[in-house]
């Protein structure tokens, strides 16, 4: 029986998207600068799988004979946010960019908010959200208004502390806005942000949780569902599907959690027809948005350990890849996202070394490689690289 695994890692692009000077980006490239400021990467596993070879990275020269097949893939969607680019990994283009709101939501979009829920609104404007939680935090307490923000993304965030909306209440409160978020206002993601503790020591809770808008048809995972793979999503990856095409979900708040239900999962069904999607979040949202090179450092620097470990108790004929869905390079001015190619590693246990699989234009490329590897029908869009990694182990 086959398995293959997914593994993103949020935010972690190579730099270089042809157009990132229209996103605003040029000059973003969150690995190269990452590791310019940090005097270099020291990742073993992830350099002997070809990761340098990707990419010039310092620390991290390229290598001779790399045990996975290796390449660097660039968006053709529109927009640069975490759904745009986990939909087109799973073969999914999008032509229109979602909605977003450099000054604010209009007052009408505020107007029905308030409306709907009850609560009224500070702040409406694009902000690092630990900053605006500092800022507001006491005016938050003293009236009960919740903070709604957005950033360079297509989001409505909504921060709240827990002793003026629990959580459950913020999750009603964040279902009734994806409710009424539709176009020309349909946001890519309604996110709830609970955050906790007292004034000046504000922190945001592990409780987030993100409301995508439902992705139109395209997916390859329903396809993987009737050819009767078992598709199992680990971290905010449900949410961003909107639970389109996906068996089982499992939380996990944060790199460690994440890293450590994929390895329950593989021993668990140590011969399942399945494919296992997981995200890790920290590089994004702990690192990332707040430009901290010191923490993105650390922890790639772990989840290379874990990988080294991991790897090994793959099946023979196991399919591992590797990539990101956008850049967040925590060494510009900019706390949003960027627009950059996002690393391609291709891991098929059992067949090394690897082959130069070159620039691939579309995420979509990784949607049809594993339509190719299950055999199920194939996404419209994307081709396959799943012969040239066969072709390089028998090399």
């Amino acid at each position: 029986m086959a398995r293959a695994y997914l593994v993103i890692l949020d935010g972690v692009g190579v730099g270089g998207a042809p157009d990132a000077d229209a996103y605003g980006d040029t000059g973003s490239d969150t690995l190269g600068n990452l590791a310019g400021v940090v005097g270099g990467l020291d990742l073993p596993t992830l350099g002997s799988l070809g990761l340098g070879n990707c990419h010039t990275i310092a620390g991290m020269p390229p290598v001779a004979a790399p045990r996975a097949s290796w390449g660097r893939l660039e968006e053709i969607s529109a927009g640069k946010d975490s759904t745009t680019g986990h939909w087109e990994l799973m073969g999914l283009v999008t032509a229109d960019p979602f909605p977003t709101y450099p000054d604010g939501f209009p007052p009408e979009v505020i107007a029905e908010f308030t409306r709907r829920t009850g609560y009224g609104v500070l702040a409406n404007r694009p902000v690092s959200g630990t900053a605006i939680i500092a800022e507001l935090g006491d005016e938050h307490l003293a009236t009960g208004k919740l903070i709604v923000y957005t950033s360079g993304d297509s989001v409505f965030q909504i921060a709240a502390h827990d002793r003026v909306c629990d959580v459950p209440e913020l999750y009603r409160v964040c279902e009734i806005a994806r409710e009424m978020l539709v176009p020309p206002h349909g946001v890519s993601r309604v996110i709830a942000r609970p955050f906790t503790g007292e004034s000046g020591a504000y922190e945001r809770t592990p409780d987030r949780h993100d409301y995508s808008v439902e992705p139109p048809p395209g997916l390859v995972l329903p396809l993987l569902q009737a050819a009767g793979v078992t598709v199992r999503a680990i971290g905010k990856i449900y949410d961003l599907y909107a639970g389109a095409g996906i068996d089982e979900t499992f939380p996990a708040k944060g790199n460690a959690a994440g890293m450590a239900e994929l390895e329950r999962l593989r021993a668990a069904t140590p011969d399942g027809h399945e494919l296992v999607l997981l995200n890790l979040v920290d590089f994004d949202m702990l690192w990332g948005h707040r430009n901290d090179p010191q923490g993105m450092k650390g922890g790639l620097e772990e989840f290379d350990r874990w990988f080294a470990d991991f790897l090994p108790r793959l099946a023979p004929g196991d399919l591992l890849l590797l990539t990101a869905d956008h850049g967040n390079d925590p060494t510009t001015p900019s706390t949003d996202h960027s627009r950059e190619h996002v690393p391609l590693l291709a891991y098929l246990a059992g067949t090394e070394p690897g082959v130069d699989l070159g620039v691939r234009r579309g995420f979509m490329d990784v949607a049809a490689t594993f339509a190719d590897f299950f055999a199920s029908a194939s996404p419209a869009k994307g081709r396959s690289f799943l012969a040239e990694v066969r072709k390089g182990g028998s090399s």
